[in-house]
C-alpha cells in the first residue's frame, strides 16, 4: 500500500502539471493554489501545493453559486426576482427560496450539497495520497493539517444547511455511510480543529495567502462556538471569545480602508483570513454576470455579457444610513449613465435603466403567493466587489472572504453581549467597525445592545454568506419577511437532504418536516 500512495503522488504531481498545473493567476502579486507554473514544479513547496491544489479548488464552490444563493436569498438579504418575460424564473426554484416552500428535489439544494461532500471526498483521496509519501515528516504533518483544516470547513457547511450528513474521513472506504447526526459532526469538526490549529503556520503574509492557517482555524472554531447553541443546545460564549482573542492576537488588522477588502487585487488585504483566490484563467470570481444588468457593462467600462439575476431585498437595503459608506458599497442604485452620450441608458423595454430599491409587481404576472413579474431595471446589484474597467468578456480578479478580521470582532462582541459581560470592550469592537464604515465617530455608540450587534453584522457583511446564519442565531430566520406574510415551519430551519443524494445512497434518512424517502 506503501508504493502504490508514492506511485499514486507522482501520478497526480505529474497530471498536474500536464492539466491545469501551467495556468496561473494574471495577477502576479498573488499565488492561486488550485494552479502552479510548470517552471516551479520541483521544488518542495510548489510542489507540495500543486499536490494539495484540489482542495483550495473546492471553495470556488461556496461563493457566489448555490451555497451562496441559499445563505442570502432564504433570509432577508438577496432575491434573484423572476424579470419581464419569465427572465430567472428557472422553474420556480429562486421563488421556492423567497417563499420558503422549497422540497427535497430543488437544484440550488442539490447543488450545495454536492458541492460540500465532492469537497470532502477530494480533501480525502488528496490525504489518503500524502499520508504514506516519503515527505519530510513536519512539512506532511503541515499539510495533512492544511487537509484535515479545509475538510472541517466543508463539514461546517454541512452542519449549518443540512444539520445531518455522512462522515466520511476514509478515501479507501467502499461502503456506504449513513447519516451522523449534527452533534456528531459538531464534535468532529471541533476536535479536528483542536487538533491541528497549533501545527498550521500563523503567520500572515503573502506566502500564507489563500492557505489554511492557525488564523483560519480558530476563526472556524470561533464560527462553531459561535453556533454551538442552535447547532447543539448548548452555548459556548466563552469558547468564542477565547478563540477571537487568538485571532486577534496575530497579525491581521482591520484595514483603514474598507473597500480594499474587495478592490481588484484586493490579496493584499491583511484584514482577509480566508480567501477564495480568484483568478480570471482558472475559474474566477462571476458576481459581475450573475447580478448586472445587460447594459450595466457601458455604464462601468466593461465588455461583458452579464445575466441580470440576483439583487438586494428591499428592505435590507432600506436599513442602511445615507451617510454609510457601506450602502453605496454594497449596492448599486440610481441611473446607469451612457459615457458616449451623458445619458441614461434605455433597456429594451424602453425604460430608463434605473435601479431602484423598490420592485413593484407587474399586473397579471403573479405566479404563486405573491411572487410575480417585475421590471428588468428594479432591484439595487452587487456593488461590493469593485468592477474593473476594460475588462472584457472574462470573470473578475476579487478574491471572496470567506473569513475576515472584522466578523472576528463582531463575533467577540456578540459573545460578550450574550454573556452580559464587559460593554464597554463590546462596544468598542463594534465601533471600530462602524466608524471606519462611516468615515467617521459621529455615529459610534455609546453602549450596544445584541440589536446594534446584529444591525452591524448586516450593514457589514451585506452578500458574505452571513444572513441565513445570523438570522436562525437571532431567532428572525423564520418570521414573515418580504412577499412571505406568514411565519415559516420550524422545519425550515435545515435544508432537506437532496433526493438525488438519496438515489445513490439509500442509508440516507431525510430531515424532519420533509416527506420521507
Amino acid at each position: 500500500m506503501k508504493r502504490i500512495r508514492k506511485i499514486q503522488l507522482s501520478i497526480i504531481s505529474v497530471v498536474l502539471v500536464l492539466t491545469g498545473g501551467i495556468s496561473s493567476c494574471t495577477n502576479l502579486d498573488e499565488t492561486v493554489y488550485d494552479t502552479i507554473p510548470a517552471d516551479q514544479f520541483g521544488k518542495k513547496p510548489a510542489e507540495i501545493n500543486a499536490i494539495i491544489a484540489p482542495i483550495y479548488k473546492t471553495l470556488k464552490g461556496v461563493w457566489p453559486g448555490e451555497i451562496f444563493l441559499l445563505s442570502e436569498q432564504t433570509g432577508d438579504m438577496a432575491i434573484t426576482p423572476t424579470r419581464v418575460g419569465g427572465d430567472w424564473w428557472d422553474g420556480g426554484v429562486h421563488m421556492e427560496m423567497k417563499l420558503h416552500t422549497w422540497q427535497a428535489r430543488n437544484g440550488q439544494i442539490s447543488t450545495a450539497w454536492n458541492n460540500c461532500t465532492s469537497g470532502i471526498t477530494t480533501c480525502n483521496q488528496i490525504f489518503a495520497t500524502i499520508e504514506d509519501s516519503e515527505m519530510d515528516e513536519d512539512l506532511k504533518e503541515r499539510t495533512l493539517a492544511e487537509i484535515r483544516g479545509i475538510r472541517a470547513f466543508w463539514y461546517y457547511i454541512l452542519i449549518d444547511y443540512f444539520g445531518n450528513a455522512p462522515l466520511v474521513a476514509d478515501y479507501e472506504s467502499t461502503e456506504l455511510p449513513g447519516l451522523s447526526s449534527r452533534q456528531v459532526l459538531y464534535d468532529f469538526v471541533i476536535d479536528e480543529l483542536n487538533e491541528i490549529k497549533d501545527v498550521l503556520r500563523d503567520d500572515v503574509t503573502s506566502e500564507s495567502y489563500g492557505k489554511f492557517t492557525q488564523g483560519v482555524a480558530y476563526t472556524l472554531l470561533a464560527k462553531m462556538y459561535l453556533n454551538a447553541e442552535v447547532w447543539t443546545g448548548t452555548p459556548n460564549w466563552q469558547g468564542v471569545i477565547d478563540a477571537c482573542d487568538k485571532v486577534m492576537s496575530l497579525d491581521y488588522i482591520i484595514e483603514p480602508n474598507w473597500k480594499t477588502n474587495f478592490e481588484v487585487n484586493n490579496q493584499v488585504s491583511n484584514e482577509i483570513i480566508l480567501p477564495i483566490a480568484f483568478g480570471k484563467a482558472d475559474g474566477g470570481n462571476h458576481m459581475h454576470y450573475r447580478t448586472l444588468h445587460y447594459l450595466d457593462p457601458i455604464a462601468l467600462g466593461m465588455n461583458i455579457g452579464t445575466w441580470n439575476g440576483v439583487s438586494a431585498q428591499p428592505d435590507y437595503v432600506k436599513q442602511f444610513d445615507d451617510a454609510d459608506q457601506r450602502k453605496l458599497g454594497s449596492f448599486l442604485i440610481g441611473p446607469m449613465i451612457d459615457p458616449a452620450t451623458g445619458k441614461v441608458l434605455v433597456t429594451a423595454h424602453s425604460r430608463d435603466l434605473i435601479h431602484t430599491i423598490d420592485f413593484n409587481i407587474i399586473p397579471g404576472t403573479i405566479r404563486e403567493g405573491m411572487w410575480g413579474e417585475v421590471n428588468q431595471e428594479e432591484g439595487a446589484r452587487v456593488n461590493k466587489w469593485v468592477f474593473e474597467k476594460g475588462l472584457s468578456n472574462s470573470d473578475q480578479e476579487n478574491d471572496f472572504a470567506i473569513f475576515r478580521l472584522a466578523d472576528v470582532y463582531l463575533m467577540k462582541a456578540e459573545a460578550l453581549l450574550r454573556l452580559n459581560r464587559d460593554n464597554a470592550e463590546a462596544t468598542r469592537l463594534i465601533n471600530v467597525i462602524r466608524e471606519r464604515g462611516f468615515g467617521n465617530a459621529d455615529h459610534n455608540y455609546e453602549s450596544v445592545t445584541l440589536d446594534d450587534l446584529y444591525l452591524e453584522r448586516r450593514l457589514e457583511l451585506a452578500w458574505e454568506n452571513c444572513n441565513r446564519q445570523d438570522m436562525i442565531r437571532f431567532g428572525n430566520f423564520l418570521e414573515p419577511g418580504y412577499l412571505r406574510p406568514g411565519r415559516s415551519s420550524e422545519h425550515l430551519l435545515l435544508f432537506p437532504i437532496p433526493e438525488s443524494a438519496w438515489q445513490t445512497n439509500n442509508k440516507l434518512v431525510q430531515n424532519p418536516g420533509y416527506p420521507p424517502f
